[in-house]
């Protein structure tokens, strides 16, 4: 499609200002200026772009620490905002000046090559369920965290469990609470990562009660029940990997979806000579970190346990038939 009917604007926000570049229709002068990161600001904003682009107006943000607020105030507005990869602007290598003036027009200028990546965006409840799954994650990173401090300190006061070749079971717990330590800072210390312990772990287990309500609600508590068919696959994992996705159905292919996560080779090819290398790790770390884990599960034996044929009771068979044991 022809785009000289169409303006371009790049905008590069930031937590008390956004850039604005316009590039009108017909190639004119770039026009720019800066507002205000804040909602009346943006509806003035919009108003301001129907003004002087009467025609066909797409407008680009980078994703970053702001959100999806931007491009949600715009869309209220009734401008439509595409909200693109950060990783996949291209880059000058010889570029070395750097600027939110810049950066606006450079989006403005891209976007209007066709050279972006638009990221899909959620919606209000499809971000509060993702940032509930990760909540959970840093609390559960919390916990181990709180662990290892624990564990550190016990073995620099020579205090070591033996009872059970696994720690932060019952017994470890009951051997724990049954410590008691001659110097008032060495007890001190020991009361005080005990109770961060058990804090995180009631957070722990609030979260992800909060989680299991989530799942047996629409529209996600099909995809969870069969997502939770896969060994390695539980409520938890199976929510947030469809929190973090939104929709399969965005990927034409597994190798498609492999690609979006990051879980492909790197490759530096040239002539005659081909070199792969370990995986890119671009895109949603959070869906890759839980897609290897699940991976793990796969090099033991094959076989159905009472857990997971009970998790695959009443599932369709057409599900159950083309998942691997």
């Amino acid at each position: 499609m022809s785009s000289n009917g169409i303006t371009f604007v790049g905008l590069d926000a930031h937590k008390n200002s956004i850039s604005v570049a316009i590039l009108p229709a017909g190639r004119g002068r770039v026009v720019e200026w800066q507002v205000a990161n804040e909602p009346a600001a943006v509806r003035r904003l919009a108003r301001k772009l129907e003004r002087e682009a009467p025609g066909e107006v797409r407008c680009c943000y980078e994703a970053g620490p702001c959100g999806y607020a931007l491009p949600r105030q715009l869309q209220a507005a009734g401008v439509i905002c595409e909200v693109v990869a950060p990783s996949l602007i291209p880059v000058k290598p010889g570029e070395r000046i750097k600027t939110d003036r810049r950066d606006a027009i450079k989006l403005a200028e891209l976007l209007r090559a066709g050279l972006l990546t638009e990221v899909h965006a959620p919606t209000e409840d499809e971000e509060a369920v993702r940032d509930l799954c990760r909540c959970r994650e840093d609390a559960r990173e919390d916990l181990t965290r709180v662990r290892h401090r624990m564990s550190k300190f016990l073995l620099r006061r020579a205090r070591i469990y033996s009872l059970t070749r696994k720690a932060w079971g019952k017994l470890h717990r009951q051997w724990l609470r049954g410590l008691k330590f001659e110097r008032a800072a060495d007890q001190a210390i020991f009361d005080d990562y005990l109770l961060a312990l058990e804090q995180l772990e009631e957070r722990l287990c609030t979260l992800e009660a909060r989680l299991d309500a989530v799942a047996r609600q629409e529209p996600y508590r099909e995809p969870v029940a069969w997502l939770r068919c896969f060994r390695g696959i539980n409520t938890t994992t199976a929510l947030s990997l469809v929190a973090e996705l939104h929709d399969f159905r965005r990927f034409t292919s597994a190798p498609a979806l492999m690609a979006y996560l990051g879980l492909v080779p790197r490759e530096h090819s040239s002539g005659e000579g081909r070199r792969q290398g370990a995986i890119t790790k671009t895109g949603n770390r959070h869906v890759r970190r839980l897609l290897v884990e699940t991976a793990w599960q796969y090099r033991h034996r094959p076989a159905v346990g009472l857990g997971l044929r009970q998790r695959r009771r009443g599932q369709p068979a057409r599900v159950v038939q083309f998942v691997p044991i």
